[in-house]
């Protein structure tokens, strides 16, 4: 039997959703402000799309809004009921580095959570909690993006503090881009691609770089939060701790103004002072020259990187892009090669400006190099997939 399956995407001003039907998408909905009015666009897969403006009043009720649009639309009906609500959990300790079935000991730590890491969690937590009160009868379901990178030993896991203070306090390095990082290992898996030391490269607003060594995570750069490893769109990624707190004691802020700013203000907008869009600062490298320093930064970063994956693993067999610059810039994918000729990676310059088109993955590599691949990512493939499991062995305890 189908199973329909209804995924939240929250943002810090708009609101996503998308009804699954298995691995199918039905329809999606996305909710933001427009000429001081909220208003969603509801769309099918076969680009029919229109918006609704009518009342909207609170982005906090989009989940509410959403179950009565799917209703209305035929989407969900009475014979046609919601497998489970499946939300993407960014978030630090244990606990969360691994799925859950929401329960009230579940919204307790989302709630503690909340207060640990004022940045990332609090938008999620309240979604979550809306989610429970909007279908009370379906299970919602936390997929942790933490999980793929717990078969990590210790020495890639631990700072280098005292160990029962970091224990205690679950200061660890964690990782994140888990789901991205699981949907392009199955997927080279399932397509006999898979091969011993992958470095694959999530390449988005957020980046991050993962060691995939026979099949599992190694090593990745991203630690305790996805502020830590390269250089992002607003993340300043890897900083020196006294530089931060130079730049606090510099702008006047308190600890929680400074991860903010870390978080928001820095990377490739920072450094650029244009824009966090690498296609804009793309676009002005010639008549900017802080628009260069940031797109060479950029690249170094990621290339530097590339180099302690490898390190870790003792060697590499192949490379991957992945998410939308990894995915869609070819000149991202050209200039990060460039510098990787002594691992003996080289492009096929052809394929690589001819990019994915309709296919879901390609090797952009020279014959004489090895494998470069662009895979396209699937999170939500990957999160389903991971549902299905936790539902089942609910269903079948001793299975």
């Amino acid at each position: 039997m189908d199973k329909l399956f209804l995924v939240t995407n929250p943002g810090s001003s708009s609101r996503k959703y998308a009804l699954y039907r298995d691995e199918e998408q039905l329809c999606s909905l996305h909710f933001e402000t427009e000429d001081k009015r909220l208003i969603c666009t509801y769309k099918l897969p076969n680009g029919h799309k229109k918006k609704l403006t009518d009342g909207f009043k609170r982005i906090s009720d989009t989940i509410r809004y959403t179950r009565d649009i799917l209703f209305a639309e035929g989407m969900l009906s009475p014979n046609a009921e919601l497998e489970a609500i499946l939300a993407r959990v960014v978030a630090t300790g244990e606990f969360f580095n691994d799925d859950y079935i929401v329960d009230d000991d579940c919204l307790r730590r989302l709630e503690e959570e909340k207060r640990r890491a004022p940045l990332h969690v609090p938008i999620i937590a309240t979604e979550i909690s809306n989610c429970v009160k909007a279908f009370p009868n379906t299970p919602v379901v936390i997929i942790s993006d933490s999980h793929f990178h717990h078969t990590r030993d210790d020495v890639h896991k631990y700072y280098a503090l005292d160990i029962d203070l970091a224990d205690r306090a679950e200061i660890k390095r964690y990782g994140y881009h888990g789901l991205s990082m699981g949907a392009v290992r199955n997927y080279m898996r399932d397509n006999d691609l898979l091969v011993p030391r992958i470095v694959a490269c999530h390449l988005g607003s957020g980046a991050s770089l993962t060691a995939i060594k026979n099949g599992y995570s190694y090593d990745t750069t991203m630690g305790y939060t996805p502020l830590e490893g390269i250089m992002m769109a607003t993340r300043s990624g890897d900083i020196d701790p006294a530089a931060a707190i130079a730049v606090q004691h510099e702008l006047g802020f308190n600890e929680e103004a400074v991860e903010e700013y870390l978080n928001r203000q820095c990377g490739l907008l920072g450094v650029s002072g244009i824009s966090s869009d690498l296609r804009e600062i793309i676009e002005a490298r010639a008549d900017h020259p802080r628009a260069q320093l940031a797109y060479d930064m950029y690249i170094y970063r990621i290339q530097r990187a590339i180099g302690e994956m490898v390190a870790s693993m003792q060697g590499v067999d192949a490379l991957v892009f992945t998410a939308t610059i990894g995915e869609r810039n070819a000149e991202v994918r050209r200039d990060v090669v460039s510098g990787l000729g002594y691992l003996n990676f080289h492009l096929n310059d052809t394929k690589n400006n001819a990019g994915l088109g309709d296919h879901q993955h390609i090797d952009i590599s020279a014959k004489s190099s090895l494998p470069i691949y662009v895979i396209q990512t699937n999170e939500t493939d990957a999160m389903i997939r991971r549902a299905k499991i936790l539902l089942s062995r609910q269903e079948n305890p001793n299975t």
